[in-house]
């Protein structure tokens, strides 16, 4: 297992981490996953033996549960807690009532103070907003979110699914404030859904911000076990909850062109696109999320796969992304700036 600086932290976390979305099963939660106690311990010690430190859930999971599951196998296996990097979120709706739901300070108090409850921890050590909230100044979000640091109940702060023009203000009132700023992005990258690359990778590699990337395997559809005019596997996650939104000609032709790679180093086709994944500069952590104990060892095993740059090249060329205004017009106009090629 290899270990990679949280943004421009000196927090080291593990590049692949422990997703917990499948842990619990309550509510709309229970096609992704309804593992118990028992196997969250099982999982747990599992990435833990192979080097993983760094595990992330968030309050909304399983309502609340995937947090309880998570804070009582760590008591129960007694692992120390300063080998550990924990992390979770807050932003979406966790009760009927008006203030149940948002990023004010309110929510956010309320929030750390219940994750806290639930992990039987004493800090967090990453805490991310887990989204948008246009109800609620920015800046009222990074004042509690620094409070929080200030109190020692919040380590490190990140975000989730933010464009790229937030990211940056948001960074830049934290700055002018003197304020801790946030040191992670967390969103959805895959060889099917490389959208990020587009504003907010350079915003992340400019500002020194870490990507965390959640499904990694666009919903399991590059796991290898999908066929294009096939449902797939029955109990499959994608099988049952058809999320996120893919282009899935598109991500076919991954899956065909991540074959002959998988099976040349005689692996899973999803340990290809997790390698792919771990290639790319503006990654930090990879969070697998998984039902059973084989699908998670093969997934932590995407750290021991290292790529030729002929195989990037071809994963490169089956995966890019359409020329869009401004990214066409950039790369045009600078062919000629310096003599003999192009600005990268």
């Amino acid at each position: 297992m290899r270990y990679r600086l949280l943004g421009r932290s000196g927090l080291l976390v593990s590049e692949i981490c422990l997703g917990t979305m499948t842990y619990g099963g309550k509510g709309r939660w229970q096609p992704i996953g309804q593992l118990g106690l028992a196997e969250v311990e099982g999982q747990i010690k599992t990435a833990i033996d192979a080097g993983v430190n760094f595990i992330d859930t968030a309050d909304v999971y399983s309502e609340g549960d995937s947090e309880g599951l998570v804070g009582q196998a760590l008591k129960n296996l007694k692992l120390p807690r300063e080998d550990l990097v924990i992390a979770t979120k807050v932003r979406i709706r966790m009760g009927t009532g008006p203030n149940n739901v948002g990023l004010s300070r309110g929510h956010i108090m309320d929030g750390v103070n219940a994750s806290l409850r639930r992990l039987q921890l004493d800090h967090i050590d990453l805490y991310q907003i887990h989204g948008q909230d246009l109800a609620t100044p920015m800046e009222e979000t990074l004042r509690a979110l620094e409070d929080l640091i200030r109190s020692g109940k919040v380590r490190y702060i990140g975000l989730s699914n933010h464009a790229a023009w937030q990211i940056m203000k948001a960074v830049s009132i934290s700055q002018h404030h003197g304020w801790n700023r946030f040191e992670s992005v967390q969103a959805y990258y895959s060889l099917a859904g490389r959208d990020l690359e587009r504003e907010i990778v350079p915003v992340a590699l400019d500002q020194g911000l870490g990507v965390l990337v959640w499904s990694p395997l666009a919903g399991g559809l590059l796991s290898g076990k999908f066929a294009e005019n096939d449902k797939g596997p029955d109990g499959a996650r994608r099988t049952n909850f058809d999320f996120p939104p893919v282009d899935r000609p598109r991500a076919f032709r991954c899956v065909e062109a991540m074959r002959p790679i998988a099976s040349a180093h005689g692996v899973s086709v999803a340990r290809v696109a997790l390698a792919w994944l771990l290639h790319q500069p503006a990654v930090a952590s990879v969070i697998v999320g998984a039902k059973t104990k084989q699908q998670l060892a093969d997934n932590i095993a995407a750290t021991e796969l290292r790529l030729s740059e002929a195989e990037l090249k071809s994963l490169d060329e089956a995966s890019q992304l359409p020329p869009e205004y401004p990214g066409w017009m950039f790369a045009r106009q600078n062919m000629d700036r310096f003599p003999g090629g192009t600005i990268k």
